[in-house]
């Protein structure tokens, strides 16, 4: 149903009021909808429209996790003297581990750049700038003349997976259905587990070609070049274009209409004329944002925040202390060494354990789907 004209200038006359550093809107003496009993309407959606919303940022997770499969296989390719194509394949154990970590390096500045670039750029311009890096950071891998030449291509490929790790989950979870996020979310990270195979299967076909490991870093730009455009077709997130009215970086009333089109893109037909409406509850949602005090980071290291820190942090600690990615990125030299000396053979049996994993995450996902619908059956009960 469409909303008033004199209530949609009524509301965005208040969301105006934007406070220049809380972010402030609206008067201090308003209440949370929730609080007044009012809750937001049902949304419209079906299910053939969220897909390819989820499916072109989820290739940044897929081309992540090809990224760690193929270059397991690529490092014992580079290293042979008959199938490496190259005058410098005698690698030092630093210059292997220096292009298997290029990318990591490469990621972590992303991630750090991400923040700023995703509220600058929106998070849609920030995945087609992460699929424009992985298509570059391919290229120059793949073609790369020299051993420096490398690892500036695999750094630049680590960039594009920052940015991709950081937007892709901000973009689903902010154009997806409510019903289907925590799952499509979820999903995601599923995709990067299905990277991996892929890396380990591609990489076991090419490992007894001549420069074989330049055809496995190639292989990733199709990808690269379908989520660009992909990315490039998809609409903004309708959220990101009414903080940008609440910040003022634009007329209000245009945002809005942005916004609402954005939105009617991504549910399709079956929205109707709700799209109006779930627009106005965004934005009432977000009017509430940075109503109470501004906090510091100190607050982070302090009661609930600092146990949420702990266990989050601790997760990832203990990840990376028990070595689960080095095995991964290193898994056809590790297998190689432990006496599958054809390179072929290393490669093959490394796809079990990429398909190990495929088995853990699905059965991880399929007991949080379990979860869900208990919980749902719970609450109608």
């Amino acid at each position: 149903m469409a909303t008033d004209p004199e209530q949609a200038r009524a509301r965005l006359s208040s969301f105006g009021k934007v406070g220049k550093s809380s972010g402030e809107i609206g008067s201090a003496d308003e209440e949370p909808l929730i609080a007044n009993g009012i809750r937001p309407s049902p949304e419209n959606y079906s299910v053939s429209a969220a897909i390819l919303p989820f499916l072109f940022p989820a290739l940044g997770g897929l081309l992540y996790g090809y990224d760690i499969g193929s270059t397991s296989c690529a490092t014992i390719s580079i290293e042979s003297p008959t199938l490496s194509g190259i005058s410098w394949y005698d690698l030092s154990s630093v210059e292997i581990g220096l292009i298997t970590s290029g990318s990591l390096y490469g990621a972590l500045i992303g991630s750090i750049l991400a923040f700023n670039i995703a509220d600058i750029l929106g998070r849609r311009r920030e995945l087609i700038l992460a699929a424009l890096l992985y298509l570059v950071g391919a290229l120059v891998t793949a073609l790369a003349p020299d051993f420096i030449i490398m690892v500036v291509g695999r750094f630049v490929f680590g960039i594009g997976i920052g940015l991709a790790m950081h937007a892709a989950p901000m973009y689903i979870a902010e154009t997806a259905p409510t019903p289907m996020r925590g799952q499509l979310i979820s999903l995601k990270e599923f995709f990067i587990v299905l990277g991996m195979v892929g890396g380990y299967g591609i990489g076991s076909l090419l490992v007894d070609l001549v420069a074989g490991w330049r055809y496995m870093y190639g292989a990733s730009t199709p990808l690269a070049v379908i989520m660009g455009m992909g990315m490039w077709w998809l609409p903004a997130s309708p959220r990101w274009l009414l903080l940008c009215a609440m910040k003022r970086k634009g007329d209000m009333q245009d945002l809005r209409e942005s916004a609402i089109s954005c939105l009617c893109r991504l549910r399709g037909q079956s929205i109707g004329d709700s799209a109006p409406t779930e627009v106005d509850e965004i934005l009432t949602e977000l009017s509430y944002v940075g109503e109470d005090k501004e906090v510091s980071l100190r607050e982070v290291f302090h009661g609930k925040c600092l146990k949420a820190l702990i266990i989050g942090a601790g997760l990832v600690l203990f990840q990376q202390i028990t070595g689960q990615p080095s095995v991964l990125y290193y898994a056809a030299s590790i297998l190689q060494s432990a006496g599958f000396s054809a390179a072929s053979d290393a490669t093959r049996v490394s796809i079990l354990l990429g398909l190990f994993k495929v088995g853990s995450c699905t059965l991880f996902f399929m007991s949080n789907v379990y979860f869900f619908c208990i919980c749902i059956s719970y609450l109608i009960i």
